[in-house]
């Protein structure tokens, strides 16, 4: 999952991406608006996390563009501590979520794993496809109640395609929400970590749809057994 992280202050600005990365999120930066506004525009992003008090471009000017241009992407504002004019003009603006300055951490974390969770048409914060079962508050998966060794760039990628599950997602959409923009991309490499999650998880999960991409299958007998077993 890929976020774009638009605060122009630099302490914050590293905080949170150390904090995002180690959730398991490729990150991308922008320290003002006019960055911002280009980065939304030009780039596809799960989540947006937005600063509304921004240089060069104020924060709801931003959003308002976004949302002229029918950018869907769910966006958390952040604001400063009683400025709830600032909230309104954020919701007004097209927001989905805000957190108010100063705040913790783990906040901002179970906030963007919600909107997520909702963008995709999720219920419930663990995801699950028969015997294999995801975490995203641990960053954290398993197979049939084995945990799985995963490297981050691994879980980005079984953590798309279980948001995803059930549809056709092509390398070049792997690529463009799994790495940050200053990775070197290539869409071959997605085969190979392709491969690396397949071994870890079974062959028959991850289904290669020829010319298109893959997609995660829930096998049917899990799926009944896990029933039975409820």
């Amino acid at each position: 999952m890929r976020i774009l992280l638009v605060e122009d202050d630099p302490d914050l600005s590293r905080q949170l991406k150390l904090a995002l990365t180690d959730a398991g999120y490729a990150v991308d930066h922008a320290p003002d608006g006019e960055e911002a506004q280009f980065l939304g525009e030009t780039e596809p992003y799960d989540a947006i996390i937005l600063d509304l008090g921004l240089p060069k471009v104020d924060g709801v000017s931003v959003l308002e563009r976004w949302r002229r241009e029918n950018m869907a992407t769910p966006v958390l504002i952040l604001t400063a501590r009683g400025a709830w004019s600032e909230k309104v003009a954020g919701f007004d603006a097209g927001a989905d979520d805000y957190l108010t300055k100063p705040f913790h951490t783990e906040e901002l974390l179970a906030r963007l794993r919600a909107l997520l969770r909702r963008s995709a048409g999720h219920a419930t914060p663990n995801l699950s496809c028969g015997g294999l079962r995801l975490d995203p508050r641990a960053a954290r998966a398993s197979v049939n109640g084995e945990p799985l060794r995963l490297t981050s760039l691994e879980y980005r990628l079984l953590h798309y395609l279980m948001m995803h599950q059930g549809r056709v997602i092509s390398r070049t959409e792997l690529v463009e929400h799994l790495y940050d923009q200053d990775f070197d991309r290539d869409s071959n490499t997605i085969e190979v970590f392709i491969g690396r999650v397949r071994k870890k998880i079974g062959a028959d999960r991850i289904e290669t749809v020829r010319g298109l991409g893959y997609r995660l299958i829930c096998p049917e007998d899990e799926m009944g057994a896990e029933t039975a077993g409820t």
